[in-house]
C-alpha cells in the first residue's frame, strides 16, 4: 500500500493561484460506478486513504444532494495528522462542505448537517433560497447562485470569494457532467477497482453531451490489492 506520503506527493497541487476544480471518483474495471447502489462498496483502503489526503488539500468539498442521500454522508473531518498539515500550510483546520441541490431536497436532519464539524453551505437556486431556504438557517448558510439552474460558474467565484480556490467534488455523476459541460472541469483523479461489476450501474459521468475533451495523464499510482490510482489534468 502507498504510504501518505507518497499520496500526498502523487496529487500535490501546483499552487494556490486561481480556481482548481479536482475530480474524485471510484469505478469498476467494466465502468461501473456503484456496486449495489453504492460508490463506497468498490473502493478500498488505499482509495479510502486516497479520499482523506484530497480532502485534505482541499479548501471545499463540493458534492450534489443524490450522492449525500445515497452514500449516507455524515460529518466531514479530516484527522488530526492532516490537520496539522493544513495548519502549516496556513489553511483552515477542515476544510468546507458544499452541497449542491436545486431544488433544496434535503431534510435539515440529514448527518451531513447534524454531524458537520464546520457550518456546511447549500447551492441552489434563487427559487429555492426564496422559498425553503430558510429551513436550513439553523444547521447550513443557503447559497444562491442561478435563478433556474444552478450556476456552476457563479458558485465557483463565490467560492473563490470565500477564499475556497481549491474545490474537490466528489460527485456524482450528474454533477461532474454539468462541470465539464460549463468547462470547469481542471483535473479528474480516478481510482480503478479490480472488479467486474456488470448490471446496470452508469458511468463516472452522466448528462453531459459527447466530445471530445482531452485530459493528459499526469500520475499512476497502484497498490497491492490490484487498485491502480489515476490522475488526469485538462490538457
Amino acid at each position: 500500500m502507498p504510504t501518505r506520503s507518497a499520496l500526498f506527493d502523487a496529487y500535490a497541487l501546483r499552487g494556490r493561484d486561481g480556481t482548481r476544480v479536482r475530480m474524485n471518483f471510484v469505478s469498476s474495471a467494466d465502468g461501473a460506478v456503484t456496486l449495489d447502489g453504492r460508490s463506497g462498496a468498490l473502493g478500498g483502503d488505499t482509495d479510502r486513504e486516497l479520499m482523506q489526503v484530497l480532502r485534505a488539500m482541499a479548501d471545499v468539498v463540493l458534492v450534489g444532494a443524490g450522492t449525500v442521500r445515497a452514500e449516507g454522508y455524515g460529518g466531514l473531518k479530516v484527522d488530526r495528522e492532516d490537520v496539522e498539515w493544513r495548519r502549516a500550510r496556513g489553511l483552515d483546520d477542515q476544510p468546507a462542505l458544499a452541497v449542491v441541490s436545486g431544488g433544496l431536497h434535503l431534510d435539515p436532519a440529514d448527518t451531513v448537517f447534524a454531524e458537520a464539524v464546520r457550518r456546511p453551505v447549500i447551492v441552489t437556486t434563487d427559487a429555492a433560497a426564496a422559498a425553503d431556504g430558510g429551513l436550513f438557517e439553523s444547521v447550513a448558510s443557503v447559497m444562491a447562485c442561478g435563478e433556474a439552474d444552478v450556476d456552476l460558474a457563479a458558485m465557483l467565484d463565490a467560492f473563490a470569494r470565500r477564499g475556497w480556490t481549491q474545490v474537490l467534488c466528489e460527485g456524482g455523476p450528474h454533477l461532474f457532467g454539468a462541470l465539464l459541460e460549463a468547462d470547469l472541469v481542471d483535473e479528474v483523479c480516478v481510482t480503478l477497482a479490480p472488479r467486474f461489476v456488470g448490471g446496470q450501474a452508469g458511468r463516472i459521468v452522466q448528462a453531459a453531451a459527447e466530445a471530445d475533451r482531452r485530459f493528459a495523464l499526469e500520475s499512476v499510482v497502484t497498490d497491492d490489492e490490484g487498485f491502480v490510482f489515476l490522475r488526469y489534468s485538462h490538457a
